[in-house]
């Protein structure tokens, strides 16, 4: 198994909760290149096993795990519960749309709010590894460099201008895509499609929720993605959010409020707001 992510824009693996510099501890300096690494995901279980006889220790703050995808999908209502709360029914296929690149952010980055009513999204996100067209169900795991979290974050008011609504832009501010803090290999998990997931906003818990709560598991959406365009490694998808956000409380972020978000083996976010 292996957890990757970055610090001071280069490839970094976390063994027994340190950091190494990849292409050191590798000797291949076009490892230091995050996206080369989740391309070449099937290598890094051997860096992690080399790191406990030549390890290269690294500090700084935890950078962006993909900081460089070339497609960012959302999915929408993928969770029953959070179709239930949201008085809406259940999707007859994945309701898709795209976070712009530009608004992924590290583990630890503030949050800039854009308006009164930005709200959380907690969600798994994957990572692709291994590139198709047309990836069929039984194999999808095969393609998954790995697993990280994510918030969605999302301006309800931007959002929901207009008919139809405008996810996409209302879902993309700058800092709106905090994700990490590492990418965990699908091997780390005793069953990949029950992981569980929560979010505390200011010390409250919002979210609480597994993976098996899903309506379309990860296998169904990248194969389904796939069947509509190729999938390339470093592509990353958000796979939903479950009940407890905060416009179905009628609760929104303010500055200052601390969004912690957290799932099982992958670790924690922590992510404090602050005014534009």
């Amino acid at each position: 198994m292996f957890r990757l992510t970055t610090i001071n824009n280069r490839s970094a693996i976390e063994v027994d909760g340190v950091f190494h510099d990849l292409a050191k501890v590798v000797g291949d300096e076009s490892l230091a290149d995050p996206m080369n690494a989740i391309a070449r995901f099937s290598e890094l279980h051997s860096a992690s096993d080399k790191v406990r006889s030549s390890g290269s220790p690294v500090s700084g703050p935890i950078g962006v795990c993909v900081p460089n995808p070339k497609k960012v999908f959302a999915i929408g209502l993928n969770y029953r519960s959070h179709a239930s709360e949201s008085a809406m029914e259940v999707p007859p296929a994945p309701l898709t749309f795209t976070k712009f690149p530009s608004c992924l952010v590290g583990p630890n980055d503030d949050v800039v709010l854009s308006g009164p009513l930005v709200d959380w999204e907690v969600e798994i996100v994957v990572v692709i590894g291994k590139g198709g067209k047309n990836i069929a169900e039984s194999s999808s795991w095969k393609h998954v460099a790995g697993i990280t979290l994510g918030q969605d974050i999302s301006d309800r008011a931007v959002q929901m201008t207009g008919q139809p609504p405008q996810f996409s832009l209302g879902k993309s501010f700058d800092t709106f895509g905090p994700i990490g803090p590492v990418i965990v290999s699908v091997d780390a998990f005793s069953n990949p499609d029950d992981i569980g997931i929560w979010c505390d906003v200011a010390g409250q818990r919002m979210q609480e929720a597994r993976t098996t709560d899903l309506i379309f598991n990860i296998p169904f959406l990248i194969s389904y993605l796939s069947s509509i365009c190729t999938l390339e490694p470093g592509d990353i998808i958000f796979t939903g959010t479950p009940d407890g956000v905060g416009a179905a409380r009628g609760q929104f972020l303010k500055a200052g409020d601390v969004i912690d978000s957290g799932a099982d083996v992958i670790g924690t976010l922590r992510n404090v707001c602050v005014e534009k």
